[in-house]
């Protein structure tokens, strides 16, 4: 007997997945059954995902590429999936940035890298919420995955912008989610930690790659996470989901 996938029909958003762990959540989504739809600044990289979902699953991705620090194109996406859809199952934001400049002491951040990094890891996150939540709430069982850092809870010389903006939009995700726990919506903060991914390799360039876990390997965690007939927890790393596994 063949098994339903346990995301069929749900209908699930990827912030940031034209690559990382933005991209492997979409695949392990829509290999589960959901309908993915990607956003990302890069059309061929949605492109290429939209691909490997194609030969993966038979089925097509719904691209939306703008940019996050469109806070206008952020609040008309809420309105087109509404359109589209009329709910939203699964919301995975994986999208962040340390600006052009990479890492830097505080007092010699560029003002303008700084905006930006605010606007991506934090006010974005503010406008998608407030775009996604009717959404969400439109669905039998809304779940939302925020990804953080480390970062938050061990601050680092040099990452200040980017560890900031994190911790920022970290507390918001956290108090989101007490706000809305008498709905059928859950919202989760997961850390990946140390994960094969451009960002890391921006930060740390002599480091080797292959020390690091694939993005691959985060998402089953992801897709377990997005199931409507599990409550998932609030907080949730990514080392000690694997530790439970072995």
């Amino acid at each position: 007997m063949v098994e339903t996938p346990v995301l069929k029909d749900r209908i699930a958003l990827v912030t940031g997945a034209s690559r990382g762990i933005g991209y492997e959540a979409a695949l392990g989504l829509a290999s589960a059954g959901a309908h993915v739809v990607a956003t990302a600044r890069t059309q061929g990289g949605l492109e290429e995902l939209d691909d490997a979902i194609f030969a993966a699953t038979g089925q097509h991705a719904t691209l939306i590429p703008f940019d996050l620090v469109d806070g206008g194109a952020i609040d008309r996406l809420g309105g087109a999936l509404y359109e589209r859809f009329g709910r939203l199952d699964i919301w995975v934001n994986t999208a962040a940035t340390m600006g052009a400049e990479g890492l830097t002491p505080v007092a010699h951040a560029d003002p303008r890298q700084f905006a930006k990094i605010e606007k991506v890891n934090l006010t974005a996150v503010y406008r998608l919420i407030r775009s996604l939540e009717p959404l969400l709430r439109a669905s039998d069982a809304g779940r939302a995955i925020h990804l953080t850092t480390s970062l938050v809870s061990a601050p680092k010389a040099f990452w200040g912008s980017y560890a900031a903006t994190k911790a920022a939009a970290e507390v918001l995700v956290r108090c989101w989610a007490d706000e809305i726990e008498s709905t059928p919506i859950r919202a989760t903060v997961l850390d990946p930690g140390r994960m094969r991914t451009r960002l890391r390799a921006q930060a740390y360039p002599g480091e080797d790659p292959e020390t690091l876990p694939h993005p691959s390997e985060i998402a089953p965690l992801i897709v377990d996470l997005a199931r409507g007939d599990k409550v998932p927890p609030v907080m949730v790393s990514f080392k000690d989901w694997k530790a439970s596994k072995a």
